[in-house]
């Protein structure tokens, strides 16, 4: 299973900056609320995104 979350979604459940991790971003770089980052499963469950 896959799990899309917007940079807006992961901002409100406070996991943003765990996604920047995740992928590499850089806290200067412009992104947009809509932009969509893929998860596995596992990364999701990490995140407390799957229970």
């Amino acid at each position: 299973m896959k799990v899309i979350i917007t940079v807006a979604e992961a901002m409100e459940r406070n996991i943003w900056p765990d996604i920047m991790k995740l992928f590499g971003r850089d806290a200067e770089e412009e992104m947009w609320p809509g932009e969509e980052f893929i998860l596995t499963e596992d990364q999701a469950r990490r995140l407390g995104l799957l229970h």
